[in-house]
């Protein structure tokens, strides 16, 4: 994973910045705002675009250079003054290095008359990490897809469909990086015939290089000490800039009905995302009311297990911890969620090199090394080792979570609505509880965790089942020092209601919900693996196992810990499809996927659905409206459902 570094800034008498790292301005000195909307805004002709949009019409800004945002903000005020109410925008910007939350204040100040636009995004700026961090503004009807990192590292992941571009990187004599012909050919790819594109410089290599690329580019009047400024239009052939043949279906649905099946974190979720989009979405829970199996307890812990490589399950986390973070900001601190930190300790030398070697790849805004005295002080009890701090992590209550994601409008909660067939019919899903119509939809997914394996398009996902039970402490006088959740084989987090959650148990063949005592003994030897002081202060060696409160419900997680999201393929006709794969896996096989129209799945979020179930429903809806997808391009395909059709087809299994 490459190491994320912020801006570092200079502010001028006037209170502008000035970038150190490529020694240039980030915006014109006396003309800032009024130059965004000459290059930017009227080079794209916005203002026409924005007031043609339909209802459900989602018009996709590309920019490379976020910067401190101006060229957003003012995106963002048009579309919110012209467009139609049921339009979305779709704003997709790479920074190498984005600004700490105080400078993006700091110039945002300067805007008072875009504080209506500025002011949302402060409020959810926080986990800005490496890779793609999805920003949802506006109830939705605004997606700001912040991706971290460098233009050519980061563009090429990208699975979207621009319609027009700001090309806003520093001038090409500081930062030549920024304009190359790799950079443009990606600008192509991503771009279809119309798309459109503006920038402030007319360099002639940059011209050029555009003009290679596929963009037929025009010199127009610049403004104030500007002379000129360029405009250009894609004319080149579309280079498909979608996933692969087995990951996205063809076309996007017309109708905006969708059935979403369960109603814990990755049903919730879905549903929030679909709705958002102006979709109407009816919710079909089996129990009387959402998030009463695994997403019931009552704190589930911000927990992030990451590798120091980028792996595709590191990527998704990162991305999906931003997610959540940025969620959680609208809900009730201290009740429904707490970000008091997280506090992994390093149990044994096995964890501790693991720690030390994602100290030494990751910045100290995402994890931190503390030693045992600093990591006594950090969470307020004594502690057996030191560890890794996550000050941005912390506990969740999910039934809030999931409460919130559902109070919409658009959101329908049928409870004791127990599916147990699907039927197509007149291009209609139709759910059904034995005799019993439930609802149907053109659209359906499915959110029941490991119980989506009753359903035949499901069958053959890798999914299974581990047993976790947790056990509630009464809190203490002296148990309430703990400040930080602390982990190690299990985790106890700070009192929510006075009471502590100690968890959680790993059993992989019972089937039994009620919660056991001989768990209830394992969750209080975690606890003093953790802590033995917080044993002490919770007077846990005097209780009585058969006497405590607990709860115990199933994980669903996949083979490669990964969720398991996106569009189902007939599992029989695929193998028919594809099966030269089992001869030569480089084929391409020139045969469409065949997919059951209307059908996604979003499961499989094991012990980490806080922070990838609710990332994973945006991609969902990314999926089902061929949006940009919300993570980059492999990880999307890393945790398509077909993955495990392809490798046992490749395995000639």
């Amino acid at each position: 994973m490459p190491r994320h570094e912020h801006a570092q800034i200079d502010w001028d008498e006037q209170g502008r910045p000035h970038s150190r790292q490529y020694d240039d301005v980030y915006f014109a000195r006396d003309e800032g705002l009024e130059e965004t909307l000459h290059v930017f805004i009227e080079q794209n002709q916005l203002r026409q675009r924005f007031a043609a949009l339909q209802p459900a019409d989602c018009l996709v800004i590309g920019e490379t250079g976020f910067g401190t945002g101006m060229n957003f903000f003012c995106a963002w005020q048009l579309f919110n003054e012209l467009a139609h109410a049921e339009a979305r925008l779709h704003f997709v910007s790479v920074e190498k290095y984005p600004l700490t939350r105080d400078d993006l204040a700091r110039a945002t100040q300067l805007w008072p008359e875009l504080a209506a636009f500025t002011q949302p995004l402060l409020a959810q700026y926080v986990a800005i990490h490496p890779g793609f961090q999805q920003f949802s503004l506006d109830a939705g009807r605004v997606t700001l897809t912040l991706m971290v990192g460098d233009a050519l590292e980061q563009l090429p992941q990208l699975d979207a469909r621009i319609d027009a571009w700001f090309l806003d990187g520093f001038a090409p004599a500081k930062n030549p990086d920024m304009w190359t012909p790799a950079l443009f050919a990606q600008l192509a790819r991503l771009s279809h015939p119309g798309t459109t594109l503006g920038t402030f410089t007319t360099t002639g290599w940059v011209r050029r290089s555009l003009i290679e690329a596929g963009f037929s580019m025009k010199k127009v009047p610049g403004l104030g000490k500007k002379w000129e400024v360029m405009h250009g239009v894609f004319t080149g052939e579309s280079s498909s800039a979608a996933a692969p043949w087995y990951a996205r279906p063809a076309t996007a649905p017309s109708a905006r009905e969708a059935l979403v099946v369960g109603a814990g974190l990755a049903g919730s979720a879905t549903a929030a995302s679909l709705a958002a989009r102006g979709w109407q979405v009816s919710v079909l829970e089996r129990h009387a009311g959402p998030a009463q199996e695994a997403s019931g307890n009552p704190q589930g812990v911000l927990y992030l297990k990451l590798s120091a490589h980028g792996t595709a399950l590191s990527q998704m986390i990162l991305a999906g911890f931003g997610y959540t973070r940025r969620w959680l900001e609208r809900l009730q601190r201290g009740q429904d969620w707490d970000g008091c930190g997280v506090l992994q300790l390093a149990f044994d030398e096995q964890e501790n090199q693991r720690q030390a070697k994602l100290a030494e790849a990751f910045d100290a805004s995402l994890l931190q090394r503390l030693d045992r005295e600093q990591a006594q002080a950090q969470a307020g009890i004594t502690l057996p080792a030191g560890g890794l701090f996550y000050p941005e992590g912390g506990w969740v209550h999910p039934p809030a979570l999931c409460q919130a994601q559902l109070n919409h409008p658009r959101i329908r909660l049928l409870s004791h609505a127990n599916v147990l067939e699907l039927r197509k019919v007149d291009g209609q899903w139709q759910a059904w509880e034995g005799q019993r119509l439930l609802a149907s939809a053109a659209q359906v997914v499915l959110c029941a965790a490991a119980e989506v394996q009753a359903f035949p398009a499901c069958s053959t996902l890798a999914l299974k089942r581990i047993r976790g039970q947790i056990t509630r402490l009464p809190a203490t006088a002296a148990s309430r020092a703990l400040r930080t959740v602390v982990c190690a084989e299990g985790y106890v987090a700070p009192p929510r209601d006075d009471e502590h959650t100690l968890g959680a148990s790993f059993d992989f063949h019972s089937q039994d919900t009620t919660p056991t005592v001989a768990e209830h003994r394992g969750n209080l030897a975690l606890l003093e693996q953790i802590s033995a002081d917080l044993a002490e202060r919770l007077a846990a060696r005097a209780c009585d196992p058969q006497q405590l409160e607990g709860r115990a419900a199933f994980r669903c997680t996949s083979p490669d810990y990964l969720p398991i999201v996106g569009p189902l393929a007939d599992s029989a006709a695929f193998n028919a499809a594809y099966a030269v794969l089992g001869k030569d896996a480089r084929q391409v096989p020139a045969v469409a996927c065949p997919w059951l129209e209307g059908l996604y799945v979003n499961s499989g979020h094991g012990s980490r659905g806080l922070i990838t179930a609710p990332l994973s429903g945006e991609l969902v809806a990314a999926w089902m409206t061929g949006e940009p997808l919300p993570v980059p391009r492999p990880v999307a395909e890393a945790c398509h459902p077909n993955r495990f059709a392809l490798r046992r087809l490749i395995r000639g299994q």
